[in-house]
């Protein structure tokens, strides 16, 4: 079942939000950024931008920012000014909904067609270190803010859908997202605990990889981690689990770049 089909078969049924409530639910005051469940190290190391490994891609940035790029001969600066001030805010409401497509779009696909419209550039490669950087500097000035993606008559359908894949089953193991992350929560997995998968942080740095990564690359890790075919950057379905799993973070402060074990 594609999730084209799911938003069209969800759509005549979503008359109110309240519909998409279910009791597994994690109540609003026991949500918890998974910074809560790291060790104190791995928590200094995010909270200081000396030692955040993730703010070498901020820096890079900042600089890619600044520069000009394509046919246009223009930078992301000549339109949005600073970004201290122009993209304030502004991680915490993506992925948001774009008129033009008839569907959300992530910051990611974002900034690529930013380049393609504006600056007349070549898209930047999904998980491509300038495409990271850009990400990461243009979320880091979103530190601080509350989640608050748009929750409205255009957007239920796609939360909804990026809600059942996260709760269907799936794979060789038989799990969903929810089995971890909503039914068994701050238990250990491998001597780690789990935590609720709220995309507080992304772009995030993981020790385990040793570099920044996307939150489209954490899904596809835990999709081949259930033994499940994973799908590809940039498709509906990520885009969709996005939506619905920044929506059900709304409230808890973007934290970018993030620091996870």
């Amino acid at each position: 079942m594609t999730a084209a089909f799911l938003r069209v078969a969800i759509l005549p049924l979503v008359a109110g939000f309240a519909s998409l409530a279910l009791a597994a639910d994690i109540p609003t005051a026991e949500r918890r950024s998974g910074s809560e469940f790291m060790g104190p190290e791995t928590r200094a190391m995010q909270d200081d931008d000396t030692t955040n490994p993730g703010m070498l891609w901020v820096l890079d940035g900042e600089a890619a920012w600044r520069r000009r790029e394509g046919a246009a001969d223009k930078s992301c600066a000549d339109c949005h000014g600073y970004a201290q001030t122009s993209m304030n805010g502004v991680a915490a409401r993506y992925p948001a909904f774009d008129a033009a497509k008839g569907r959300p779009v992530d910051l990611e696909e974002r900034i690529n067609m930013c380049r393609s419209e504006q600056q007349k550039a070549t898209p930047l490669p999904f998980e491509s270190q300038a495409l990271l950087a850009l990400t990461a500097y243009v979320g880091r000035q979103s530190r601080g803010q509350a989640i608050a993606v748009a929750d409205d008559a255009r957007t239920y359908p796609f939360i909804a859908a990026g809600r059942e894949i996260f709760e269907r089953r799936q794979g060789q193991l038989d799990l969903s997202c929810a089995s971890c992350h909503d039914d068994n929560w701050g238990k250990k997995l491998a001597g780690a605990p789990v935590p609720q998968a709220h995309p507080t942080g992304y772009p995030t740095y993981r020790l385990e990889w040793q570099t920044l990564g996307s939150l489209q690359r954490r899904l596809r890790n835990c999709m081949i981690g259930m033994r499940a075919e994973p799908y590809a950057y940039g498709t509906a379905e990520n885009v969709d689990l996005e939506l619905y799993l920044m929506w059900r973070a709304r409230g808890l402060a973007i934290e970018t770049p993030a620091v996870r074990p």
